[in-house]
């Protein structure tokens, strides 16, 4: 037969109830603090929503405590890249397919009136429609031939002009526009081509007839020192220096060792020509 224990009989109800309610304190404790940390990633920002309602406030990087009825939303504030492949008109109607890159962050001033007006997809909602209608208005007052060769930077800054007007008053800082690629129709391609070649070899045409006027001038420049050389050499010769020139030479001849025939000149200069045997 068991023995019934009277301790059992006497404990104190509370005495066994203050630790369940003390380690139930605890616990709740602990879930609140939990609930009351919000961690914001290195690059991003947080916006809080307090049952529903944008309260306006935002969270900078790290780990912060508030209220654990807010609801910390995670909003990136680092550049990003928009891609955007559009057939767009030229000035004479013909369609252009161009792929544009939109380089752009979010302020984080803006964060929370960007969650609450357009909301976490706000890229698709405002970015993405913005930007083809930009790009297609731009476009348009262009010719097809200036996009594919000499304004496409000017293109790149019209459209990012555009997009600053449209998207920074909403807080969407655009830091650059770059035009990736434009295809024109395979005709109007070929015959732009067929047309910068035509000037290219104008230009080496150009540069040739440049290089051979340029010798032609030389060479007269050239002939025109022979003669004036020739008039200069002429006009130092006079018949006494030739009649002292021949004195010297017959003096030179005469002095020769070797046999000679001497044949008498005319009677003008008198000069003796000696011919060897």
């Amino acid at each position: 037969m068991s023995h019934f224990d009277p301790r059992i009989i006497n404990a104190n109800p509370r005495s066994v109830g203050v630790p369940i309610l003390v380690g139930i304190g605890l616990f709740l404790v602990l879930i609140l603090m939990w609930a009351s940390l919000a961690y914001v990633p290195p690059g991003n920002v947080g916006v809080l929503v307090y049952f529903g309602r944008v309260t306006g406030e935002t969270l900078p990087a790290g780990t912060h405590f508030v209220s654990p009825f807010k609801i910390n939303h995670v909003f990136s504030v680092r550049t990003q890249s928009q891609e955007e492949h559009t057939s767009t008109p030229s000035m004479e109607g013909l369609n252009l397919e161009m792929d544009t890159s939109l380089i752009y962050h979010l302020d984080q001033s803006h964060a929370a009136d960007v969650y609450s007006k357009l909301g976490p997809d706000y890229a698709h909602t405002i970015i993405d429609p913005n930007l083809r209608s930009i790009i297609r208005d731009t476009t348009a007052g262009h010719s097809a031939n200036t996009l594919y060769s000499s304004s496409r930077k000017q293109v790149e800054d019209e459209i990012r002009t555009g997009l600053k007007t449209t998207l920074e008053p909403r807080g969407i800082v655009v830091e650059s526009v770059l035009l990736r690629d434009i295809q024109l129709p395979h005709t109007l391609r070929a015959s732009i081509e067929t047309k910068q070649q035509a000037e290219q070899e104008s230009l080496a045409m150009n540069f040739r007839l440049q290089k051979e006027r340029q010798e032609a001038d030389r060479k007269r420049i050239e002939a025109q020192g022979v003669h004036d050389f020739q008039q200069i050499v002429a006009q130092g010769i006079s018949p006494q220096l030739l009649q002292w020139k021949g004195i010297e030479a017959t003096e030179n001849l005469a002095k020769s060792p070797n046999a000679k025939i001497i044949v008498i000149g005319n009677a003008k200069s008198g000069l003796p020509l000696i011919m060897g045997q």
